[in-house]
């Protein structure tokens, strides 16, 4: 096969023992920009230049950047610092955004031009860089090079990000940058990938893929090693307890594997077809309609045989039913970027939540310097931003992600006169964005759909959808300008559930505190349920939550509570239970509630599950076979990783259980488990599945490795693998696990 990168035909290896079925093909394909030569940008970032580094008004220097060989890696270093630099992956910039689009480069707009700036975004929680590059061509050149490279990187499918985070490796131990790697540099770097090998057995692995008998592994002969250090076993034993010949799988087999272990009910054959023509690399194999091991391996990695189903991604669910029927990804103190005693304040936040989907963001108000409102946790040390910025930002991200409308959640500490201004804001900065008025000039009798709301102006139209400003406003007089920017969702104090039946409007909005809530659960759950089937209800963090942590939001949900309120800065279980449920739907932020929160003559107790009407429970397994390729989480380089697998049910209180595997001693880049996990769900249309790998540690609590979190709806059963996220909820590839699930009803 023809390895791309370096223009050199790859050959299989000769030893019977790493001969696999049917024609494999030992490729690897590492990762290179199409039409480099050609592109203007590219050509420039590697050449390079001196850049400004902007962190603050006073704090601007200059450093050199440049795009190294790879196309993959920025970097860069001091003119002052010696020999010493960094770098970062281009994989982990999520976007660039250029002008003064930061507080920091708004800052010095007076001194740089926006045509000059730029900024680029990290992924998770890192913060921005801010450069000012030194004429407005060479900004251009960055923002549309950088751009490129990240449009290409997220166009790389499975396979190809695995052999670019192979090629990482190789890069990092190739200490000499000679583009070869000797027995020592080898041993260096199996530690590096979480590899604890005998010296015997990978002397004899280094000594089989060194073709050339020169002491280093080339280009050609490091992809052998690989492919014989990745052999799956696991994945082969499936492949081969359904294959007739034990060398492929035959439409036959393959229709077989598909109904008997992923359950594929409907139109199978022509599936399996669409399978082959897909992922299978042979065209040999194509021909006779039939899949290789490599093909079954690149099937079972790809999306289809994730464990997320794919018919979920998208915008599935009903959407024209009344806002109080969904579930709605919502943030607390938006503007925070850390704690809520001295953390940064700054738009920052709004950006953030709202690229990840959220659809109701807070904003703490109070009376600023020269009539200008601000936005800040008061009587803090947080810093401060200007409520004009925050509405601005708002206008313009609220829909890049999701079509459905955003809700302003405003605490209001404004004098009567700044009150105006912010209504001035509101309107002159969002325009038609700003729902002003009911949607038939009305009185309401009936909160709006998501989609009666995105849609009010006319066609959908990215110009036209709703922001919803909320009035949870603090003991203030209300200015009429202010108060006439609240049409649905008008806060009120809360009585008692009978009071609310008997004389709260459908636009009302009841807000608590995480304990009072718990409260109102624990007391009157199926009242709550009811209540949360006709209105709107908010819960946020106790404000004894200094550190800007996060409460399990899974007993609001089994509430049904709609408007949840996380701390989105903040990683860790709440954000992750939080991303896990918005992942469906075309993460647009809305997820219909089932249909027994939402019918009021339907009777629902969370801590009764079973008197439901209609309760149909199931038994879950799960057994986890493997991991590949998990993450060094310990920076000492002898240390290696000693993975366990724990799966957590979050659901009901009766459904939320966790069970463990055991753990696997020195094995980070392939453990075998093998291990079955059981779980009794008694409400499957609330129930969240997060797998979590920790590196078990016996003297100390165990470290994070990654997780995954999907609503258990969302599974596909059979075969699947998992791709693991880091802390902050971004991806870790190859890093994945392998399961089978299997979900058997039990009336």
């Amino acid at each position: 096969y023809f390895c791309p990168r370096w223009g050199q035909t790859v050959s299989p290896p000769q030893s019977d023992q790493l001969k696999a079925p049917f024609d494999r093909d030992y490729d690897l394909f590492f990762p290179l920009f199409s039409g480099i030569a050609e592109d203007d940008n590219l050509q420039s970032m590697l050449v390079g230049a001196v850049m400004r580094k902007i962190k603050s008004r006073t704090w601007k220097k200059q450093r050199y950047f440049k795009l190294e060989d790879d196309c993959m890696t920025i970097w860069y270093k001091s003119k002052k610092a010696g020999n010493a630099h960094s770098t970062f992956s281009v994989s982990d910039v999520e976007a660039i955004r250029e002008g003064h689009q930061s507080e920091v480069l708004l800052s010095i707009a007076d001194e740089f031009p926006a045509e000059r700036c730029f900024t680029m975004v990290f992924r998770g929680r890192r913060a921005n860089l801010d450069l000012v590059a030194e004429s407005a061509e060479e900004a251009e050149s960055w923002i549309r090079g950088m751009r490129k490279l990240i449009e290409n990187l997220e166009n790389m499918g499975e396979r190809e990000k695995l052999d670019q985070w192979i090629w990482d490796w190789f890069k990092k131990a190739d200490k000499n940058n000679d583009g070869r790697m000797n027995f020592k540099e080898v041993q260096n770097l199996l530690k590096m990938m979480n590899v604890d090998m005998n010296e015997q057995h990978a002397h004899r692995l280094f000594t089989m893929a060194d073709k050339s008998q020169s002491g280093t592994l080339e280009d050609d002969e490091f992809v052998l090693f690989y492919k014989m250090l990745t052999q799956r076993e696991d994945v082969l034993r499936v492949f081969q307890r359904y294959s007739a010949d034990g060398q492929k799988l035959s439409l036959s087999d393959l229709d077989h594997f598909l109904r008997e272990e992923q359950l594929v009910g409907d139109n199978v054959q022509q599936y399996a077809k669409q399978l082959i023509e897909l992922y299978e690399p042979s065209d040999r194999a194509k021909l006779l309609n039939a899949m290789t091991f490599d093909g079954f391996l690149m099937y079972l990695g790809s999306a289809e045989g994730s464990i997320f189903s794919p018919q979920r991604r998208g915008v599935y669910q009903d959407m024209s039913q009344p806002l109080c029927h969904y579930f709605i990804s919502s943030s607390h103190n938006t503007y925070l970027m850390e704690d809520q005693l001295r953390g940064q304040s700054s738009v920052e936040g709004y950006i953030r939540a709202l690229k990840r989907g959220c659809r109701c963001v807070e904003v703490d108000c109070w009376d600023g310097a020269n009539g200008e409102p601000i936005v800040y946790h008061g009587h803090t040390f947080t810093s401060k931003i200007l409520f004009k910025d925050v509405v601005s930002a708002v206008g313009k991200y609220a829909f890049k992600v999701s079509d459905y409308p955003v809700i302003l959640s405003i605490e209001n500490h404004c004098s009567v006169e700044q009150q105006r201004v912010m209504a001035q804001h509101l309107n002159h900065i969002l325009g038609d964005k700003l729902l002003k008025s009911t949607l038939d000039g009305k009185a309401p009798i009936r909160l709006p759909s998501p989609e009666v709301s995105c849609a009010v102006h006319g066609p959908p139209n990215p110009a036209s959808f709703s922001i919803v400003p909320a009035g949870f406003v603090a003991k203030r007089r209300l200015s009429k300008e202010l108060s006439d920017c609240v049409v649905y969702c008008k806060s009120v104090r809360f009585n008692s559930f009978k009071h609310a039946r008997i004389h709260s409007k459908v636009y009302e909005v009841a807000s608590f505190t995480e304990y009072k809530a718990r409260k109102h659960l624990r007391e009157a759950g199926t009242e709550f349920v009811l209540h949360n089937s006709r209105q709107l209800t908010r819960v946020y963090p106790s404000g004894f939550r200094t550190d800007s942590s996060n409460f399990g939001p899974q007993e609001m949900w089994n509430a049904g509570c709609q408007i949840v309120a996380l701390n989105f800065q903040t990683a860790g279980e709440g954000m992750d239970l939080n991303d896990g449920l918005f992942s469906q739907n075309g993460r647009c932020g809305y997820v219909l509630k089932p249909s027994f929160m939402r019918e009021v003559e339907k009777t629902f107790d969370p801590e009764m599950p079973q008197k439901l009407d209609g309760y149909n429970p199931v038994m879950l397994n799960i057994q986890v076979i493997s991991g590949q390729q998990l993450p060094k989480v310990n920076i000492k380089e002898d240390s290696i990783v000693d993975p366990l697998v724990r799966v957590e049910i979050h659901g009901v209180p009766t459904d939320q259980a966790k069970q463990e595997t055991r753990y696997i001693d020195n094995n980070g880049f392939n453990p075998v488990w093998y291990d079955t996990l059981r779980f009794t769900i008694h409400t499957p249309d609330l129930a969240m599945v997060r797998f979590v790998v920790e590196d078990y540690d016996k003297t100390s609590k165990n470290d994070f490795v990654g997780q995954y979190t999907l609503p258990l709806t969302c599974m596909q059963q059979g075969y699947r693998h998992i791709y693991l996220l880091s802390k902050d909820g971004t991806s870790i590839p190859p890093s994945s696990l392998f399961v089978h699930i299997r979900i058997t009803g039990l009336k």
